[in-house]
């Protein structure tokens, strides 16, 4: 543990890493990436997260926005479904918390789409409080240090050491160190969260229902198409029930013949 803080310590000053949302810090700002970097890795994120803040510069504009609108602004992240659910948080931030994103966890878990986890990093990174999360860095890093020739180590294992380490007089600074060091140790020594026993390896993407989903929503972006139209573009048998699905997510709309992204 004592080697781990003294390593940490450096990630508090000279290897800090620059993002918008820590740059400036604004409880809106933080809530959009943290549902912007669920399963999606920081460099995608950032070219994105500032053409959606610029978009939606509040949560209120976010709010007001058709969802045809949200979705083309998240199309390149994947797991649309985000999409939808940023839409209907900020809906729900407006009529619910005055437009101000809730400072307390049991609120922000009731958000569509901010499980316990993200509701943490909600509250360290926009409030600056002491709670306990856990992510794919943070995993990396406990493991490292504390288990590291075991496999199928638990979250329940690596909390009460995130507890122990845990600076409560600056929580904020302290998981933006954990969170860069553990980039780091990923980049030198391999992403040790695969030894989490929660890791599940991510399916193929090329060809996969996911590329598909995306392709559909992407070519809806300019507007309603004829299902046969856009059938025949995507040339796919999945297609079908992949807009099925999707209507079911609340991101198309299905006509008799044709087809549009939800307003």
């Amino acid at each position: 543990m004592e080697n781990l803080q003294k390593i940490l310590s450096q990630y508090y000053g000279d290897k800090y890493r620059s993002m918008p949302w820590r740059d400036v810090i604004n409880p809106y700002w933080i809530f959009a990436s943290e549902i912007m970097l669920q399963q999606t890795q920081v460099d995608r994120v950032v070219p994105k997260f500032e053409s959606f803040i610029r978009r939606f510069p509040d949560v209120g504009v976010l709010a007001r926005a058709p969802l045809a609108d949200v979705i083309g602004q998240w199309s390149g992240l994947g797991y649309n479904r985000r999409a939808r659910f940023i839409h209907l948080a900020a809906k729900e931030i407006i009529d619910r918390h005055g437009g101000v994103v809730p400072s307390q966890t049991d609120l922000l878990v009731k958000l569509p789409g901010v499980g316990p986890n993200t509701a943490g990093a909600i509250m360290v990174y926009a409030y600056d409080r002491p709670e306990l999360f856990i992510e794919t860095n943070i995993r990396t890093v406990f493991i490292y240090h504390f288990f590291p020739k075991r496999q199928k180590v638990a979250d329940s294992e690596l909390l009460p050491l995130i507890d122990s380490a845990l600076d409560r007089a600056q929580p904020r600074r302290w998981y933006w160190a954990v969170m860069d060091y553990g980039a780091y140790l990923k980049r030198v020594h391999g992403n040790f969260s695969t030894r989490s026993k929660l890791y599940k390896k991510q399916s193929r993407f090329e060809g996969s229902r996911r590329q598909i989903r995306g392709q559909v929503l992407r070519s809806l972006g300019d507007g309603s198409m004829q299902r046969k139209t856009l059938a025949d573009m995507i040339n796919d048998p999945r297609t079908a029930t992949i807009l099925e699905e999707l209507e079911r997510d609340g991101l198309v709309t299905l006509g008799k013949d044709d087809v549009a992204l939800a307003r």
